[in-house]
């Protein structure tokens, strides 16, 4: 594992810098978006409302457009195929306010909404806290390659400090597929390692700097954003409207 580090960190060096080219770029768009939400719903923050159902069913997806993917079997997504209201979540694992949202909200949203067949959660892995950001987010996937990849993921965030990023070295890392129960560390370690594992997370990356994802974590509901680890009210708040204007 040291010689791919060593590679995964200087590719994740360079890469970084055009990320925060990039960010710079198209956060302006989406951003501007938010603020003008803010100061319509009048708090500081919350998701922007969706329109209300009398504006009918093309009122139904937002101002983002419809980033569902809706793969059956997507081991990065929980719920039905066919929900109404889809939430995209981009995150990374160096983010304390993405763990917040794991261990605070995501299970309060899974139990009221998922259960029920009403919303879908699809993850996107956003790495952009430097190359221990990026490592992880390959470990997520190869996690999800044996079927582990929400126990992997509340692993991570459960050891997360509540306000600073957390160290998340290569041990550390094998450490938490342990605890997710991976059974064949050896081929979580070769997953880690394939290009196909670095491209789909590069592809996640890619999605959410084209709509302007500044920060993490970003939600968007049904083309919708929220920005950050708001109460579980604003979720809820932003879902319902949702599911309102759904077809």
């Amino acid at each position: 594992m040291g010689r791919t580090s060593g590679t995964l960190e200087r590719r994740g060096r360079r890469r970084d810098v055009a990320i925060v080219v990039a960010l710079a770029v198209v956060a302006v768009g989406l951003v501007g978006y938010l603020i003008a939400g803010a100061v319509g719903s009048g708090r500081d923050g919350e998701a922007a409302g969706a329109p209300s159902a009398s504006a009918g069913e093309a009122a139904a997806i937002g101002p983002l457009g419809d980033l569902a993917r809706r793969q059956e079997g997507d081991p990065l997504a929980l719920g039905r195929t066919d929900a109404p209201v889809t939430m995209t979540i981009f995150s990374d694992y160096r983010c304390p306010f993405c763990a917040k949202f794991s261990r605070e909200t995501e299970q309060q949203l899974i139990d009221e909404y998922v259960n029920d067949g009403r919303l879908r959660l699809e993850w996107r892995d956003y790495p952009i806290f430097g190359p221990e950001s990026t490592v992880a987010a390959h470990a997520g996937r190869a996690a999800a390659l044996q079927g582990k990849f929400w126990e992997y993921n509340r692993a991570v965030y459960a050891d997360t400090p509540e306000r600073t990023k957390p160290d998340l070295p290569e041990d550390k890392l094998l450490t938490y597929a342990e605890q997710a129960g991976i059974a064949d560390m050896a081929r979580f370690r070769a997953d880690m390692d394939s290009p196909e594992v670095a491209q789909a997370v590069e592809r996640d990356l890619a999605e959410g700097s084209a709509i302007g994802v500044p920060s993490t974590p970003a939600f968007v509901v049904n083309g919708y954003p929220i920005m950050g680890a708001q109460p579980v009210e604003a979720f809820r708040a932003q879902i319902d409207q949702a599911l309102e204007t759904a077809p």
